[in-house]
Formats: C-alpha cells, sequence, structure tokens
C-alpha cells in the first residue's frame, strides 16, 4: 500500500485527521451525558417503586422470569368494594347484644325500643346498598355514622350506669347475670370501635374502594410484607374487627399500628373502656361468688 505524501490533496477544511479527534470528543460527551441520564431515570423509577410498596429488584425478578409488569396492591388502587354482609352481620349482632342488658341500664326503657330502631335503620342501609360499598352517597354515610353513633352512645350509657351502680352499691347482682351484662358490653364495645375504624380509615369503605386517599390510619402487616399476601388483598370490615378484638383483649396494639393521631387517640380510648368494664365486672362477679 502506497505511503500517502506531502504531496497530496486533502479535503478542504483540514480532513479527517484534524476533525475526527474533535468529532469522537463529542461523541464521548453524547454518551457519558446519556449514561447520567439513565442513571436518573433508574433513581426516580426505583424511589418509584418502593413509594408504591414494591422493591426495585422485585421487578428485575418479575423481568428475570417473564413476569407481568407490577400494579400497585389493592389497597392502593381502584377496586370494586367489599361486600355489605360482613359490616351488616356484625351490627345486627351489636344490636342484638343490647338487648341482653337489664332495662335499669338501658338508655330508653323498654329495652327492645332502641335495638327495635336501630335494626330499621340497619335494614334501610342494606336495602339502599345491598351488595357492593363502593358508591359515594353523602346521605348513606351520614346515616352509617348516625346508627353506629347510636350504638356507641347507648353502650358506653350503659357501661356508665353499670360502673355507677357496682362501685356505689346500690345495684343488686346475681353472679351468672353480671357476667352476661359485663360480656354483652365489652362484646358491644368491641364492634362499635370495629366499625369507627372501618368508617374512618383512609376516610372510609368508599374511599377506600376508589382509592383517593393513599396514607392509611392503620398499618396493616400485608401492607409492610407485600409479598405475604395475594395481590387483590385490601382490608375488610373482619380485619378492623380483629384490630378492635385485640385491642380490648391486650389493651394494647398488636399486629396492626395506628398511625394518625385520631387512631391512636381511639385506640386509647378503647383499652381504657375495655379495663374499666373487665375490672369492675370480674371484681364484683368475684366478690358475690365468694
Amino acid at each position: 500500500m502506497a505511503a500517502i505524501s506531502d504531496d497530496d490533496a486533502h479535503p478542504a477544511g483540514g480532513g479527517v485527521s484534524q476533525t475526527a479527534p474533535a468529532d469522537n470528543t463529542h461523541v464521548l460527551n453524547g454518551i457519558q451525558s446519556l449514561h447520567e441520564r439513565l442513571d436518573e431515570l433508574q433513581h426516580v423509577v426505583a424511589q418509584r417503586l418502593e413509594s408504591a410498596g414494591m422493591p426495585a429488584t422485585s421487578l428485575l425478578h418479575a423481568r428475570i422470569e417473564g413476569g407481568h409488569r407490577p400494579q400497585l396492591p389493592a389497597w392502593r388502587r381502584h377496586t370494586e368494594g367489599e361486600a355489605r354482609w360482613q359490616v351488616a352481620l356484625c351490627t345486627a349482632v351489636a344490636i342484638a347484644l343490647q338487648v341482653a342488658v337489664p332495662d335499669r341500664l338501658m338508655l330508653v326503657s323498654p329495652s327492645w325500643v332502641l335495638p327495635a330502631l336501630e335494626g330499621a335503620m340497619l335494614v334501610c342501609l342494606v336495602v339502599a346498598n345491598p351488595h357492593r360499598i363502593n358508591r359515594q352517597s353523602r346521605a348513606l354515610r351520614w346515616f352509617s355514622l348516625l346508627l353506629a353513633a347510636l350504638i356507641s352512645f347507648a353502650n358506653a350509657w350503659s357501661l356508665v350506669q353499670l360502673a355507677a351502680g357496682l362501685t356505689s352499691g346500690h345495684q343488686h347482682w346475681v353472679a351468672g347475670s353480671l357476667l352476661i351484662t359485663g360480656g354483652s358490653i365489652w362484646l358491644t364495645n368491641v364492634i362499635v370501635f370495629g366499625l369507627w375504624y372501618w368508617e374512618f380509615d383512609r376516610g372510609g369503605p368508599v374511599a377506600r374502594a376508589l382509592g383517593t386517599d393513599p396514607y392509611p390510619d392503620f398499618q396493616f402487616p400485608q401492607m409492610t410484607s407485600p409479598e405475604m399476601a395475594p395481590p387483590h388483598w385490601e382490608p375488610q370490615f373482619a380485619d378492623y374487627l380483629y384490630v378492635a378484638f385485640t385491642n380490648a383483649a391486650a389493651f394494647s396494639p398488636t399486629d396492626t399500628m395506628p398511625l394518625s393521631r385520631w387512631a391512636k387517640l381511639a385506640m386509647t380510648l378503647q383499652s381504657a373502656i375495655s379495663i374499666v368494664t373487665v375490672a369492675l365486672v370480674v371484681a364484683r362477679a368475684v366478690n358475690i361468688l365468694q
């Protein structure tokens, strides 16, 4: 191959030997800038995945295993809503438990009047929305809150009357009757607080079904360990009832932690009521049996 002499003609502007270094530098700078942009994009995507409850490594494993695109857990997205029957059944049990409370402890006498009114309100709620709780209605929500408030106030009234009678000694009880009455008030208290937790966590059952509020008031174990629950899991009334029961039995949270201030105060109030009920009823019943 013949060497190129100094007399050979060069292209205008200095030829390849003059422009190649500048072009290569420009290309390398462009590649480096692209790498920096990709790193920034990867960091942003990882942050979004972590905030959505799915680590970035899960996305990598899903890609490697040929899995589907990751999606938000059910409790953070729009769902069909939970069935009405769970909350309706437990509310009916709370209403029936009030019948076991003697007339002298009831807010209204005879003892069947208030449970009959609450039962009629429950029937209206079920008829108005019998299947899935996913329809926004200010009237239905206020009606549901009114029913929960009525049951709560009636049960609180019975507890106050029971506590006043036991501490003053003016009421005479048989041990069996006292235990049944105290147990009915305690169990009604569990259901009532389960209703309140269910009604207000993330704005209520309809708001949770629509996924309008991403910040939960209660942190269930499935939220922190999504791989331990199916993708369609979301808290329903049974979960809130369990939270209320364990809080009333242990006098403190167990596996589900309250996050918002109102949830902490509500669980504190429920624990205090439970302590008073159990301490008074059990102590008096033991004294009677002796």
